[in-house]
C-alpha cells in the first residue's frame, strides 16, 4: 500500500499544487464494471470472509511484541520507531510492520496517557489504515483509535488530517493526544476558527494536524482561489525564480493524502447536502430598503392563492396569480424591481425568509446578528450566511442591520472533496444506514467493530402524544421519576432551540433543576454534557450537542441504573436518533433510553404525509396511540426524508459537476 501509494502521490502532483487524487468522471464499462463489483462480488466475499476475523489477526501481531517493548527504556522505543519508519517506506504497510506500529503506539500511549488501546481499538485502527469506515458504538473510545493509524501514516512520512465535527474538538483532541505523538518523535497541531494564514500553514506542516470539516474545506477553497487555476509545481517555480513567490505562500495545505474523519456519518452525509461556498463582500448601500420592501411585498400575498409551500423540499414557488400580483404591487418601482426575473426571485427569497426559516430553530439572534444553526448538530455556524440575499432579508425581518451581499468566489461538495484524498477513512457510532452511500460516493467499504464489552442498554416503550404540550408534560413526568424519585441522571434531546426552551420552561414550573444547553459550540458545552451523569442532574440539550465528549457516571448512579436519555423528537434519520441513544450505557455501564413524541413533531408533520392525518384522526375519535401505530408512523416518516435528503446530495453533486465543467471550460476552475 505505502509503494503504490507513494506513486500515486506523485503522479497525481505532477499537475497539481499539490497531492491529491484526480477527479475524473469513469466511462460506461468502467461504471458497469464497478456496479457489478459493489452488488456481486463484494458482498459474497465479505459473506466468505468474515472482516472481524481478518482484523483480529493485527491484534495478534501486535500482542507478540508486549512483553519486549515494555521492558524497553523511551530512548529505545525511540530508535524502534525510526528505524519503523525506514521500513514503512520501503516495504509498505504490511501486517507484520503495522502490528510492530501499533503496539509501539500502545505502549507510547501506555507510558505517557496512563492508557492502553484494547484489542477491538487494534481492530478499528486497521481496518482505518485501510481506507475503511468503521462502526463503533459510543463511548468505544474512537479518539484513542485514530492515533493508531494517524501514527503509523505518520511515520511513514504522509501528512494526516484527522477531521472532526467542531474546533473544540480539534484542539482537545490534538493538545490530549499530543505527548503520545510526540513521544514517537511526531509533531501535532490544530487548527480551529480565527487563526490566521501563517498559523494554519505552520499547523497543516505538522506529521498530524487535527481540524474541523469546516475549516478544512475553506483553507482548500482558499488554496483553490489563490492559485487561480495555475497550480502545477511548474508554474509554482517559476514563479519563485522570478521572485514572485507571494502567491505559493498564500497556500497553507500540503496536500489531500490521508484523511481520517471522526462522525464520519454526519459529516461525510448530514452536512453533504448543504455545499460550500467561499464568497467576498460586495456591498449594497440600498439592501436594507430593498428588503424591507421585499418583505412588505411578500406579507401582501395570499397563501395557496398567490404562491405554494413545499415543506418537504423547503421551497416555496409563485403561481401565476402571484406573479401577477408581484407586477401589480411593484409598478412604479426603480431598480431591480423594473426586472421581472429580479422582482420575482426576489419576492420568493423573502416568503422563504418569513414561511420556512423559524427563529430558535434554523437561526438565532445573537448580538444583534442572525447566526445560522446547523439542524444536523444544533450548532452555530460562525461566519457562515445564507446566499442570494436570503440572509440579509432574514437580518431584516428580525430588525438587525443587515450585512453585506456575498459575491461567490469558489464552491465545493463535501462529496467532491474528500474524493480528492489520496485514502479516505472514517469512523462512527452509526454507519451501516449509510454503507451504500459511502461505498457508492466515496468508495468507502463499511466494517463493524465489536464491542470491548458487552451492551446493558435497556430501551423502554416509546410514548406517542396527540400535541406537543402532552408530550412535554409527559417527558417532565418521567423526569420526576427517574431523577428525583431514582436519583439517576437524565439526558433530554431536543431538535431544535425553540424546543428545548419549551422543555426548560416547563421543567423550571415544576420546580426541577436543570442544565440548559443549546446552540453554543464552545467548552462549556462539552463541560456541561460531561457532569450529565451526576446523580438526579438533568440536561436539556439540542440535537447532537457534546457529541464526542464522554459522560461520565458519578458516584452511586451505577448501582441506581446509570444514565437514562429521553429522545423527544424523532429526527430525519434513525442515524442520528441512535447516536442520541448512544449516550447512554457506554463501555459495559448500565443505561435505559426512551423515545417520547408526538404527532405535531416536524418529521410527522412534514414526511408523515396523510398517514399523519389517519393516525390524528383515529387518536381523535379515542384510538389508542400504540407502540406499534408509531413504529410504522416514524419508519414511513424517515423512509421519505431520508430519500428526499439523499436526492438533495446527489443533484447538489451533479450540479457541482456541472459548473466545474463550465468554469473549467471558461479558465476558472473552481
Amino acid at each position: 500500500m505505502s509503494k503504490a501509494l507513494l506513486m500515486t502521490s506523485g503522479a497525481l502532483a505532477a499537475g497539481r499544487p499539490y497531492a491529491e487524487r484526480s477527479e475524473e468522471e469513469p466511462r460506461w464499462h468502467d461504471r458497469a464494471a464497478e456496479f457489478l463489483l459493489r452488488n456481486a462480488v463484494n458482498p459474497l466475499h465479505r459473506r466468505l470472509h468474515n472482516p472481524s476475523r481478518r482484523l483480529g489477526r493485527i491484534a495478534e501481531l501486535a500482542g507478540q511484541h508486549d512483553r519486549t517493548l515494555r521492558v524497553r527504556s523511551d530512548a529505545e522505543l525511540r530508535t524502534m520507531a525510526g528505524g519503523l519508519r525506514v521500513q514503512l517506506r520501503q516495504r509498505g504497510f504490511l501486517p507484520e510492520y503495522v502490528g510492530l506500529g501499533f503496539a509501539l503506539v500502545r505502549e507510547a500511549s501506555a507510558r505517557t496517557l496512563g492508557l492502553r488501546h484494547f484489542d477491538v481499538q487494534l481492530m478499528g485502527g486497521w481496518a482505518l489504515l485501510q481506507g475503511r469506515l468503521i462502526e463503533m458504538d459510543t463511548g468505544e473510545g474512537k479518539t484513542m483509535v485514530a492515533t493508531l493509524p494517524a501514527s503509523v501514516m505518520a511515520l511513514a512520512g504522509y501528512p494526516v488530517h484527522v477531521i472532526t465535527v467542531n474546533d473544540y474538538l480539534a484542539s482537545r483532541d490534538a493538545e490530549e493526544m499530543g505527548p503520545l505523538y510526540r513521544f514517537l518523535g511526531l509533531d501535532v497541531g490544530a487548527v480551529v476558527h480565527g487563526m490566521t494564514r501563517p498559523e494554519r500553514r505552520q499547523a497543516y506542516a505538522r506529521a498530524v494536524t487535527y481540524c474541523s470539516n469546516k475549516e478544512l474545506a475553506f483553507d482548500y477553497l482558499r488554496d483553490r482561489v489563490a492559485l487561480a487555476g495555475k497550480g502545477s509545481p511548474l508554474h509554482l517555480s517559476l514563479e519563485r525564480l522570478s521572485g514572485r513567490a507571494g502567491r505559493s505562500e498564500d497556500l497553507v495545505l500540503r496536500g489531500l493524502c490521508f484523511g481520517l474523519i471522526d462522525e464520519a456519518d454526519s459529516v461525510l452525509v448530514d452536512e453533504a447536502r448543504t455545499p460550500l461556498i467561499l464568497s467576498s463582500s460586495v456591498g449594497g448601500a440600498d439592501d436594507k430598503e430593498q428588503c424591507e420592501r421585499a418583505l412588505d411585498l411578500a406579507r401582501q400575498l395570499v397563501a395557496n392563492q398567490d404562491y405554494a409551500v413545499d415543506l418537504a423540499d423547503r421551497r416555496v414557488s409563485l403561481t401565476a396569480a402571484g406573479t401577477d400580483a408581484v407586477d401589480r404591487l411593484s409598478a412604479g418601482l426603480d431598480g431591480v424591481w423594473t426586472s421581472t426575473r429580479g422582482r420575482e426571485e426576489l419576492v420568493t427569497q423573502a416568503l422563504s425568509a418569513l414561511l420556512l426559516h423559524v427563529r430558535d430553530q434554523h437561526y438565532v439572534v445573537s448580538e444583534g446578528k442572525v447566526q445560522i444553526v446547523d439542524e444536523s448538530t444544533g450548532r452555530v455556524m460562525a461566519d457562515r450566511s445564507w446566499e442570494r440575499g436570503l440572509h440579509q432579508l432574514i437580518e431584516t425581518k428580525e430588525g438587525c442591520e443587515p450585512t453585506e451581499r456575498r459575491e461567490t468566489l469558489a464552491r465545493l461538495t463535501y462529496q467532491r472533496l474528500f474524493r480528492r484524498y489520496l485514502r479516505l477513512a472514517g469512523m462512527t457510532g452509526t454507519a451501516r444506514e449509510v454503507a451504500r452511500e459511502a461505498r457508492r460516493v466515496y468508495g468507502l467499504e463499511v466494517v463493524r467493530i465489536p464491542l470491548h464489552k458487552p451492551s446493558q442498554r435497556v430501551h423502554a416503550t416509546p410514548g406517542l402524544h396527540l400535541t406537543r404540550q402532552a408530550k412535554w408534560r409527559a417527558i417532565a413526568d418521567d423526569v420526576e421519576r427517574v431523577a428525583g424519585g431514582l436519583g439517576r441522571p437524565v439526558l433530554i434531546g431536543t431538535r431544535s432551540v425553540r424546543a428545548s426552551e419549551e422543555i426548560s420552561a416547563l421543567l423550571g414550573e415544576r420546580g426541577i433543576e436543570h442544565a440548559l444547553l443549546n446552540a453554543k459550540q464552545d467548552r462549556e458545552e462539552a463541560e456541561v454534557v460531561a457532569r450529565a451523569g451526576q446523580p438526579g442532574r438533568v440536561t436539556v440539550a439540542t440535537n447532537m450537542a457534546g457529541r464526542g465528549t464522554d459522560i461520565r457516571l458519578g458516584d452511586g448512579v451505577v448501582g441506581r441504573g446509570g444514565l437514562h436519555v429521553i429522545l423527544s423528537e424523532y429526527h430525519d434519520s434513525a442515524r442520528i436518533d441512535r447516536q442520541f441513544y448512544g449516550r447512554c450505557a457506554r463501555q459495559g455501564d448500565p443505561g435505559s433510553c426512551q423515545t417520547i413524541t408526538s404527532l405535531e413533531d416536524e418529521l410527522f408533520v412534514v414526511h408523515g404525509g396523510f398517514v399523519t392525518r389517519l393516525v390524528q384522526r383515529a387518536a381523535g375519535r379515542g384510538v389508542r396511540l400504540s407502540s406499534s401505530m408509531l413504529g410504522a408512523l416514524r419508519r414511513l416518516s424517515q423512509f421519505a426524508a431520508e430519500r428526499r435528503n439523499a436526492y438533495i446530495r446527489v443533484q447538489n453533486l451533479q450540479l457541482d459537476r456541472r459548473l466545474d465543467r463550465v468554469l473549467a471550460f471558461s479558465g476558472r476552475g473552481e
